[in-house]
């Protein structure tokens, strides 16, 4: 028997022959924390009353008092047992469910064990190391073929490197020529010659006899 079927059982879920699951024991456990639970609470009740009892009595009536306080006492070491219990069975609960767990855990794992190995069994390393190195010789001979394809080829047509510069010098003196011409434009034709003499400036002055003349008429007029 393999080490999951003997760790797991061959029934699969149960923890033994007839026993119980982890998940029903789980929960048989978690209904015992409820009842404990609601028992705490009944026990503290108990105790409150018993204790606003002793308080009512007091000196008036000792022996009530002392029944009251007697019924508390017991009450509360019930309830301290309960504390107890309830620790012990969350502690045992708890470490239930980590091995509920861990038991799924090492079920899944051996699962896909299983599987990884069924996918192994039609795979040779031989083989594997065999398909790789045809895959780098293709890449390496694509990469040849790449590099073959993207030289230029001149199909038997060969030309003489010093020709053709030749060539292209001759071409870029005719363009700078060319270029020099437009720049210098045609021939200039030359202008007459300014005359010398010069003109006769702006009749300024005869405006202004003209003007003492007006004004000497004035006075006269004036002195009549």
């Amino acid at each position: 028997m393999s080490v999951f079927g003997k760790l797991f059982g061959a029934g699969g879920g149960k923890a033994g022959k007839g026993g119980p699951t982890p998940q029903e024991a789980i929960q048989r456990l978690r209904d015992t924390e409820e009842m404990l639970s609601k028992k705490q609470e009944f026990l503290e009740k108990k105790i409150e009353q018993e204790l606003t009892a002793a308080k009512k009595h007091g000196t008036k009536n000792k022996r009530a008092a002392l029944q009251a306080l007697k019924r508390k006492k017991r009450y509360e070491k019930q309830l301290a047992q309960i504390d107890g219990t309830l620790s012990t069975i969350e502690f045992q609960r708890e470490a239930l469910e980590n091995a509920n767990t861990n038991t799924e855990v090492l079920k899944n794992m051996g699962y896909a064990a299983k599987a990884m190995k069924a996918a192994h069994d039609n795979m040779d390393i031989d083989k594997v190391d065999e398909l790789m190195q045809d895959i780098a010789d293709q890449q390496e001979l694509a990469e040849e073929i790449s590099t073959a394809i993207s030289k230029p080829v001149g199909f038997g047509e060969e030309f003489d490197e010093d020709e053709l510069m030749a060539e292209l010098e001759e071409l870029e003196q005719e363009e700078l020529d060319k270029n020099l011409l437009e720049i210098s434009g045609p021939e200039t034709v030359p202008l007459p010659n300014v005359p010398s003499i010069n003109l006769p400036s702006k009749p300024t002055k005869k405006k202004e006899e003209e003007d003492e003349d007006m004004k000497e008429l004035e006075t006269w007029a004036e002195t009549m």
